[in-house]
């Protein structure tokens, strides 16, 4: 409680110094004063400036790259910022900050740049997922975001998939926390291409004879990524049930990928 006390004086205090600033600015005319009034203003806001910044380290930008934006915005604000609209300065600062930060990912962040158009989608995406799974209490498909935002499961994959666009894993990387191999080692070679290909024409074939209703099933929970309540409530069936035909399809499906027993001679 203390703690939260002394923030929120800390808060006030730098609202009212900022609003003597503004005040003190709109009737200096010496050129040296107003600059020595702008880097007050720019001292008393640096915190909350720099906290701006902070929310978006470890997101593939430096943190010093991160200060400088924000930094650059937070003197843009004080250029644009008109005390008479009678708002608080930091209604004002902390939209232009927050925007001048994502303009910079967009811009500048991308090793692999992706469309605007999925850019921007991206950020509904994360908004969407969150506001989600904090209703939900559980971890949701790619479905449940489609129609959230009303936009096809496969921009939505999209934009999932573009998050290492910003920073891509290295293939000196290890495959798995504890292996002695690295991602590169993982990688298919061109030898195995031929051979993936068979494969994947014998899954499209053992796919195929199944039945509509279990290829749909199947669609849901693997390309969807549907859960099995999600799936038992579009069936009107049990999550058990549900549990049982996916199992019952996976074998299934193995026993069509088995080869088969050679003749005897």
């Amino acid at each position: 409680m203390a703690r939260g006390l002394a923030l929120a004086t800390t808060v006030t205090e730098r609202e009212q110094r900022t609003s003597q600033l503004f005040t003190h600015l709109q009737s200096a005319t010496a050129p040296d004063r107003r600059q020595a009034i702008i880097a007050e203003l720019v001292e008393v806001n640096l915190p909350l400036c720099d906290a701006l910044a902070g929310r978006y380290v470890g997101r593939g930008a430096d943190h010093d790259d991160l200060l400088q934006v924000a930094r650059t915005a937070l003197l843009l604000a004080i250029e644009r910022f008109d005390p008479d609209d009678g708002r608080v300065f930091a209604s004002f600062a902390v939209p232009t900050i927050t925007g001048e930060l994502k303009r910079y990912f967009r811009d500048h962040c991308w090793v692999v740049r992706p469309p605007r158009q999925i850019q921007e989608l991206r950020s509904r995406v994360v908004r969407a997922r969150a506001e989600l799974e904090q209703a939900t209490g559980r971890e949701v498909t790619v479905a449940e975001i489609g129609r959230r935002l009303e936009v096809a499961d496969a921009k939505v994959r999209e934009c999932v998939g573009i998050t290492t666009s910003f920073r891509p894993l290295s293939l000196e990387a290890p495959a798995h926390p504890d292996a002695s191999t690295s991602f590169g080692d993982s990688l298919a070679g061109g030898g195995e291409l031929i051979t993936e290909l068979v494969e994947r024409l014998d899954l499209r074939r053992a796919l195929a004879s199944l039945p509509p209703r279990d290829r749909q099933v199947l669609k849901w929970r693997f390309e969807e990524e549907c859960t099995q309540s999600e799936i038992a409530r579009r069936l009107g069936v049990s999550q058990m049930q549900v549990s049982r035909i996916i199992r019952r399809l996976l074998d299934r499906t193995r026993a069509l990928l088995e080869p088969s027993e050679p003749l005897a001679s």
